[in-house]
Parts: C-alpha cells; structure tokens; sequence
C-alpha cells in the first residue's frame, strides 16, 4: 500500500493538563506573545517548568501512552475494531458541492477504505493506554482533495492534539507553503506531527519538513525496532514492511509502506510523553534520535586536557 497523495489542497494555548500538557482549547491566536527580546527582563521574568526527559530516550518505568492525546488524521476509523477500542472522539470535513464550504463535523460514519483503522491500531498496539481521535479526510479508494486535507490538519491542530499521525502526503507544491506554516505552528504550540514520507523517491509535503518528524519504513523483523536516518529529509525509519494490521470488518491484513511504520513512531511518542509530559517537540525529536538501535553514544573528551571519558554503554 502507497502513502495515499491527495490530488488538491487550499482550507487553540495554555492547556495545562494531567502532567502539564496543554488542555484542549485556549490556544493563543497567532502573533500573541511574540517575543524578539528581553531588554528589562531577566531569567526570573521567563520562568519554565520543564522535562528533562528519558535518559537516552528511554522513558522510565511503564510508559503507556496514558494522558497522551493521538489524532489520526486519514480515512476514518472502524468503531470498536476489537484490536482498537472505543475512539475518544471522531470527526469528518465536509465540503459543501454548492457553496465550497469547509466545515469539521463529529461523526459516526467510522471508516471508508480501511487506511485509517490500520495507523490507528498500531498507534493502540504501541500506546495502548494512549487517547486516540479520528479526523477523515479520506474517501473511498484512498480519494481525498488538498483543501479537505488542509481543513482538517489545520482543526487539528488548532484542538491542541499532542500527536497528529499523518500518514498522507501531497505531490502539489502550490500547498507547500501553507502545510509549512502550519507544520510550524504546530511545532511551537507543542503539537507533534508525525508524518509520512512518500513510497517512492518524489517531493511530496509535509514529511520533508524539518518542524515535523518524518518517517519511512524499514525491514528489520524486529516490531520494536526505529532507526535514525543520519542522511535526512527522512529522519527515522520504523516497521512498515509485511506487518499485520487490523482492516475493516474487525479482522486484519498485511500489507507494507511508509504509512504503517509513521504510526509506530507516533504511539512511541506518546508513550514518551505519558512518562515526561513536559518535553518540548524538539526533545522528543532528541528522544527519537538517542534511542534509535543504529545510534551509539561515542566517548567524549573530559574537561581536563588529555584525559578521555567514555560514556558509551557496555
């Protein structure tokens, strides 16, 4: 299965929830609070309450995904697919035939062609006690417009998600300019999308930007193994070759692509932040690169001249 391209695109901050987390709504509008300097202030005037973070990017003790809010933005979820659960909410974008109208709707229509009940499993198989949400952009036959994808990645982010799993992506460069600004918008609200790069060796967007986390697949029969690309765009690569996902009608299917490791990568950031809740984008990022299996932690040189400390695992 091929990451799906829609063939068209056009068309809230505080949130301080369980373990610090942004809270739905109250978001601030764009442009509030910039600032280019602190003359007059000091240190004690920024005050931030932060996360460390897991050593080497591996979270301490269980770390489920619990408190994490995952929004699938794709084609749908099935309702109750017993490998998945009750959603913790479901919405579809509509467009109007007559006046081109974009509106996000709650639904219950569930899925229309399977794709989005697969991510949504794996991101349950890695997090299973993460909160997971639908956004269909999708119709039948992996069919979707630029501007309904548009429409529901921007509601998305503006809810306040903590991960938006996007296994899609667009070939029309005439939308790349308005998915990078919300690709940023996203990254320093502490929204973290995580993204599909395409199956074949295209430009396609937003995977190839830097405020997102890209994935692409790898082979390894490992199901509990991601890897750091050290020659990007392409940042991290997870199981999405021959895996068993669930499919509509309650059962599964195997099948292959990019679009399977992505959420792989998304459930592992949410269990990332059901233990440090605090952790900014680019620590979770961080997180992602010291915990890879291809990453080694070299021996670095000590503050006394000559003398070498080797920090590196045994």
């Amino acid at each position: 299965m091929t990451t799906t391209e829609p063939e068209r695109t056009g068309p809230g901050e505080p949130r301080p929830a369980p373990g610090g987390r942004r809270a739905p709504g109250g978001r601030s509008a764009p442009g509030q609070g910039l600032t280019w300097s602190l003359r007059g202030r000091g240190p004690e005037d920024v005050p931030v309450l932060a996360d460390p973070g897991p050593p080497l990017g591996r979270p301490a003790g269980p770390a489920t995904g619990r408190g994490v809010r995952v929004c699938v933005v794709d084609s749908g979820v099935e309702r109750d697919h017993p490998l998945i659960g009750p959603l913790a909410g479901s919405w579809v974008v509509v467009k109007d035939a007559e006046s081109g109208e974009i509106t996000v709707e709650p639904t219950t229509t569930g899925d229309t062609c399977g794709h989005g009940t697969a991510c949504a499993g794996i991101v349950r198989r890695t997090a299973p006690e993460c909160e997971i949400h639908s956004v269909r952009v999708l119709g039948e036959r992996f069919s979707g417009t630029g501007d309904v994808l548009m429409a529901g990645l921007r509601w998305a982010v503006e809810q306040g998600f903590d991960v938006i799993n996007l296994s899609l992506s667009t070939t029309r460069t005439r939308f790349a300019q308005e998915l990078h600004s919300l690709a940023d918008s996203a990254y320093f609200a502490r929204t973290v999308i995580v993204a599909s790069a395409h199956n074949t060796p295209v430009e396609s967007f937003p995977w190839r930007f830097a405020s997102v986390i890209s994935v692409g697949s790898h082979q390894e029969d490992d199901p509990e193994l991601h890897l750091y690309n050290p020659d990007p765009p392409v940042e991290f690569f997870g199981p999405g070759q021959n895996v068993t996902v669930p499919w509509l009608g309650g059962r599964t299917i195997r099948t292959t692509g990019n679009s399977f490791a992505t959420p792989y990568v998304a459930g592992l950031c949410a269990r990332v932040l059901s233990a440090h809740p605090r952790m900014t984008a680019f620590q979770l990022k961080n997180a992602l690169y010291l915990s890879a299996a291809n990453v080694r932690h070299a021996p670095r040189p000590s503050t006394a001249a000559g003398d070498i400390r080797d920090d590196s695992e045994n």
